[in-house]
């Protein structure tokens, strides 16, 4: 076996250290720009070392895999990347160690159109596939962050590409894509960490990884993981897809640059083709270890999570929304069950007529469990989400549909519970109705994602039935109820406080809603600005007296906290307050007391109460005395 070194001019330096470790063999000087590789003299079972850049290793890699030759590669200094490619050690001696040693083990080998790919081949533009996770190991946070937002300024220029793969067994697949990576071996790109289990160094097959990303949000949550947390994730991202094929053919609707090794020097379409075990390269042992002996012929194809409606992909291909785009089926499915249940029937009107009667009886006898039950039946929350949809959209028909069963529903419940309130002989508060007159920001806070929760469970049928849970907290018809009895009761404060709830949930819902939906991407952000802005301002309006009200329970809050610690002594007689409640201007509770208090003595109590309150209140109490 004789050795040649096939090296440039400019690598002097490392061909001393070289020959100076080797000088047990003997090794011939090739210098690569004096000497045509096809004029050099060689036989089977020669062994070649080279020390070049990545085109002229190629031309040597080409050579060797013609004339039935051994290869090892002396990188540079600089070439970082091929040494983790190929496993091959730190140092400059074991590198001449691992370089020497010839091995009989052989490799494939991957070409674009016919030009040898050493380490990925680039359809379009992909970042982050196309970086090396290597080169961000001994990155700080800064520059990792910098990294990150520096990928984020390019979003606006990526846009999704029509692709047709033809796989080697004749199989055609068509999706979208920003565009895809190629590799032969795990190269320690994160392209190739992502499929890093299906690389294998001898199955002749090569990978072709596709991003196709629906959303800059989605886009954004897969590189802030990789770059920023450092994360390769377990589980394939919805929006990557993979195949492995010994031959692909790949063809895009508008052309696209293609780069092999960091050159662009091609656009589509363009073949890629592996030659089986062309090659006998020295390489790391760690490279053997992750890359196990498999013989496998069969093809495996994940895109199914890819875009591929043709309505989808041409929206796509306007740039990268903000938020994701429903599919077709997706979208024709949801707008068919919400026009649906946004029309005004009998069924509707039925259901909440005796909601309404359930959940009026459970206020009288002050049942919660009763009022749940209420919440279960009654079918408001459909027309509301009906509502989201068409504000969002600007689906006139089905805007006004919703609308309409909402307004009908409210007046029914509205009056059926008046009526219900002249019935009976009972004219007194209970603590479920109580509950329902004081709304504040909180229970805008609920609304709001309750009208999340629903949205995102109308969109999804598999959990659909969430929406009953969904009912249970945020509660539409008992404060409809209540302000029912109010107006039957004759009391305005009532019947107003009462109402403001519902209508808190209700722009709540309708907000929210229809945030949720444009996310989940069933319109785009140019429809539904108009919707949002009328939304928003009616959560504005309301928001308004449900501050107030939040100030005055705050202010309540602090008052009792004030007075639940409250001890005094009055002429020795030891004084303090139970079961304190804030009703307005009033500070109703309970003393207790050591002993009977005297007129002036209960003055000096009230006094005291006073200024620990700090303001002019009136104070009605209850004695208790302690024997």
């Amino acid at each position: 076996m004789r050795h040649y070194y096939i090296h440039t001019q400019e690598d002097e330096t490392l061909v001393k250290t070289v020959m100076a470790y080797a000088k047990s063999k003997e090794i011939q000087l090739v210098p690569i720009e004096l000497t045509h590789l096809n004029c050099l003299e060689v036989e089977e079972g020669d062994h070649i070392l080279a020390t070049a850049s990545v085109e002229g290793l190629k031309e040597v890699m080409e050579f060797v895999s013609c004339n039935g030759l051994s290869m090892g590669i002396v990188p540079r200094a600089e070439q970082k990347e091929l040494k983790k490619t190929f496993e091959l050690p730190s140092s400059v001696e074991k590198q001449i160690e691992v370089a020497l040693n010839s091995c009989s083990k052989k490799l494939d080998l991957l070409y674009c159109n016919d030009k040898l790919v050493l380490q990925e081949v680039v359809i379009g533009e992909v970042p982050p596939l196309d970086s090396f996770s290597s080169s961000m190991e001994k990155q700080g946070l800064f520059e990792r962050f910098s990294s990150f937002f520096s990928m984020l300024k390019k979003i606006k220029s990526l846009s999704h590409t029509l692709f047709t793969v033809t796989t080697g067994k004749e199989k055609v697949l068509k999706f979208s894509a920003i565009g895809a990576v190629g590799v032969e071996y795990n190269n320690q790109t994160f392209a190739s960490k992502l499929v890093a289990n299906y690389l294998k160094f001898n199955d002749g097959r090569l990978t072709l990884v596709f991003l196709s990303p629906n959303s800059i949000f989605e886009y954004m949550s897969y590189i802030f993981k990789s770059h920023i947390l450092k994360q390769t994730p377990q589980k394939l991202p919805s929006s990557v897809g993979y195949i492995h094929s010994h031959k692909l053919e790949v063809e895009t609707n508008r052309e696209l640059s293609v780069t092999i090794d960091s050159v662009n020097s091609l656009s589509t379409p363009v073949t890629l083709e592996t030659k089986p075990e062309a090659l006998a390269l020295s390489v790391g042992e760690k490279f053997w270890e992750k890359s196990s002996k498999v013989k496998e012929i069969k093809e495996s194809v994940k895109v199914d999570t890819l875009p591929s409606d043709d309505e989808l992909s041409s929206y796509l291909s306007k740039g990268i929304p903000l938020f994701a785009h429903a599919s077709h089926e997706q979208f024709t499915s949801l707008f068919s069950n919400l026009r649906e249940e946004s029309r005004l029937s009998s069924t509707f009107m039925t259901l909440l007529i005796l909601a309404t009667m359930i959940a009026t009886f459970g206020l009288y006898i002050n049942s919660a469990s009763v009022i749940i039950g209420a919440m279960l039946l009654a079918p408001l929350m459909q027309p509301i989400v009906g509502v989201s949809m068409g504000l969002l959209r600007q689906d006139t028909a089905l805007l006004v549909n919703g609308a309409k069963s909402i307004a009908v529903g409210v007046l029914a419940v509205l009056g059926t519970a008046m009526v219900i309130s002249w019935l009976l002989p009972l004219t007194q508060h209970t603590s479920e109705m109580n509950g329902r007159l004081s709304p504040t920001l909180l229970d805008l806070f609920v609304a709001i994602v309750s009208g999340m929760a629903a949205a995102y469970a109308k969109s999804n049928e598999k959990i659909v039935g969430s929406l009953a849970g969904v009912a249970i907290a945020v509660a539409l018809v008992p404060p409809i109820a209540v302000a029912g009895i109010g107006l039957g009761w004759g009391e305005w404060s009532m019947f107003s406080s009462a109402f403001l709830l519902f209508v808190t949930n209700l722009v709540g819902i309708v907000l929210s809603a229809s945030l949720t939906f444009l996310v989940l991407g069933f319109s785009p952000v140019s429809v539904a600005k108009k919707g949002l802005s009328y939304a928003l301002v009616l959560v504005a309006i309301v928001a308004v007296p449900l501050s107030i009200s939040f100030k005055k329970m705050e202010h309540d809050i602090q008052i009792k906290q004030l007075l639940s610690s409250f001890e005094t002594k009055i002429e020795s007689k030891e004084i303090h307050l139970k079961n304190i409640e804030i009703r307005g201007d009033e500070v109703r509770c309970e003393v207790i007391s050591s002993d009977i208090l005297s007129k002036e003595e209960k003055l000096r109590l009230k006094g005291l109460i006073t200024q620990r309150v700090g303001e002019e209140v009136r104070v009605l109490v209850s004695f208790w005395y302690e024997l």
